[in-house]
């Protein structure tokens, strides 16, 4: 090695890992930078624990990464180690064996990651290859593991991670992303059998596969990352770090119960929270933002939270993140939720239909378009595309919710502004709503709101629903384009006997001038019916 780690030096010339494409949207490459800060907070937490003990000091830590894809954070740490140990082991040769062979712990994703992160780790795809920095590996994998596996098949999904069986029986030579990490029954055992007997980590830390192809059936997507982290916490080590999407925090599809025990746990000691992706994978677009966390297995308490949003740093705050069901990302909205809830009012979810409200898809054409309903007929409410259409369709065709065709109603899109907020600092949150009379029924591309007694009430619930504070009190709860039933939750229901606006509610729950301004500079303004 000439006497210089491959370690020491980078830095000289660009990194080539700030610039390499990513595998897909679930799979995506950690900028260095970014895994530095996660870094820098694991270190900062250490020292905290330790009293005031350096981290990247200690030759007797482990660390792991269960998912490493460019080998960005095992790279990273084995540059810090390689510094930090120079007193202890001087001789450089000796101290980066150490380092490589006693310290850092991967498992490979990909047979393709695997090789990348062998090559960021040893400076060679083959740790025991020539030109690896890395002396005493017997094997060509070294610690960085990997071993093509396959899904285990329950039916039609994997009973591990929920994949679709027909989505990756089509081509045996793919690759399947039966992740060794989150397949298996045990994982104490499962690492054990990849590094040896009572192995155990200190530190692990990683940026998870995001989601599944076919989990959700057919071919739509479903989320895996937490998958990881619960079976990273079942390891138990000092301390947990990963960075995910933060769409588990108000939704995601199969989340719910992952949602809970983790708001639940006070070992989360640190949540770092972007509302915007692009603040942490540049070249990514990921709807609903994105966070990282550190698990603190030996120091439970409160949970330091800090919301990043447009410019602005938010925090951090000590949260106690369970106190709703959903975490609510900016402490600002938290006191302005509190003043709301604390009335005891009766949630809107109530008068709100569940999905598909008339059994009728979206894509539903079995209605005459742009006439008047006849005898035996209903009208419908639909779209084409993002056009609002209507015409009319059988009435013995609605098998669902017939006791909400003949009375007064609101047709509630279900699709609101998904990312206008990440984009321009504000948002719309719901489109207008449909008016919907007696003889009427809508597609799945609404919810229902009813039933009314009358116009003039379900005209009073149209101008409640165009407020600026319902729709915020709705974005709290909704962590991504669509809405659903249960993000009205938090909008209050109210007397029907007037046109509601803002002045009004701002009054009634003693919102002040500057969680007004607040408010207001999230939500816009809705305009006219097309708006």
């Amino acid at each position: 090695m000439n006497g210089q780690s491959g370690l020491t030096l980078r830095g000289r010339n660009p990194d080539v890992l700030t610039c390499i494409a990513n595998l897909s949207n679930d799979e995506v490459f950690t900028p260095p930078e970014f895994a530095n800060r996660m870094l820098d907070t694991l270190a900062e937490a250490w020292s905290a624990g330790h009293g005031g003990a350096n981290l990247w000091e200690d030759s007797s830590v482990r660390f792991l990464d269960p998912c490493t894809k460019s080998g960005i954070f095992l790279r990273e740490i084995a540059a810090r180690m390689t510094r930090g140990l120079a007193d202890e082991i001087p001789n450089l040769e000796a101290r980066v064996d150490h380092i490589l062979t006693q310290q850092v712990f991967g498992v490979g994703i990909t047979h393709l990651t695997s090789l990348l992160a062998r090559r960021s780790l040893y400076c060679s795809k083959h740790a025991n290859g020539e030109h690896s920095i890395a002396s005493s590996f017997d094997s060509d994998n070294g610690n960085v593991w990997f071993q093509r596996m396959e899904h285990t098949w329950e039916g039609n999904h994997c009973k591990f991670c929920r994949a679709g069986k027909f989505v990756f029986e089509r081509d045996e030579g793919l690759e399947t992303h039966a992740y060794a990490f989150i397949h298996t029954d045990n994982i104490r055992t499962r690492i054990n059998e990849l590094f040896g007997d009572d192995m155990q980590f200190d530190v692990i830390i990683g940026n998870p596969p995001y989601q599944i192809t076919g989990g959700g059936g057919g071919t739509n997507d479903s989320a895996i990352y937490h998958l990881f982290v619960r079976q990273a916490m079942e390891l138990e080590p000092r301390f947990l770090s990963m960075v995910i999407p933060s769409r588990w925090m108000a939704g995601g599809r199969g989340l719910s119960e992952f949602r809970s025990e983790f708001l639940s746990d006070q070992r989360i000691r640190t949540l770092i929270d972007y509302e915007n992706a692009k603040d942490v994978f540049p070249t990514v677009g990921i709807g609903g933002g994105a966070c990282y966390f550190l698990w603190n297995r030996e120091n439970p308490g409160l949970c330091e939270c800090e919301y990043h949003r447009n410019d602005a740093t938010i925090g951090p705050d000590p949260r106690v993140l369970d106190e709703f069901d959903v975490f609510v990302r900016d402490k600002r909205a938290v006191d302005i939720l509190r003043k709301v809830v604390s009335a005891g009012e009766q949630p809107f979810e109530e008068l709100v239909s569940g999905d598909t409200p008339f059994g009728l898809a979206t894509n539903y054409s079995g209605y005459e378009r742009d006439v008047e309903p006849k005898s035996g007929q209903v009208r419908l409410y639909a779209n084409v595309g993002t056009k609002r259409v209507r015409g009319a369709m059988p009435r013995d065709k609605i098998r669902k919710n017939i006791h909400l065709i003949d009375v007064w109603k609101l047709f509630l899109p279900k699709t609101g502004s998904g990312r206008e907020r990440e984009r321009t600092g504000v948002d719309l949150v719901l489109g207008p709503s449909i008016l919907g009379e007696p003889g009427s029924v809508c597609t799945q591309t609404y919810l229902v709101a009813g039933p009314f007694s009358s116009n003039a009430e379900s005209k009073s619930v149209e101008s409640y629903l165009r407020t600026r504070l319902a729709r915020f009190l709705v974005s709290l709860r909704k962590p991504s384009q669509d809405v659903f039933r249960s993000m009205y939750r938090w909008v209050p229901l109210q007397k029907w006997d007037r046109a509601w606006n803002d002045a009004d509610l701002y009054d009634k729950y003693g919102i002040t001038k500057d969680e007004i301004a607040f408010i207001e500079s999230m939500i816009r303004p809705m305009g006219g019916a097309d708006d």
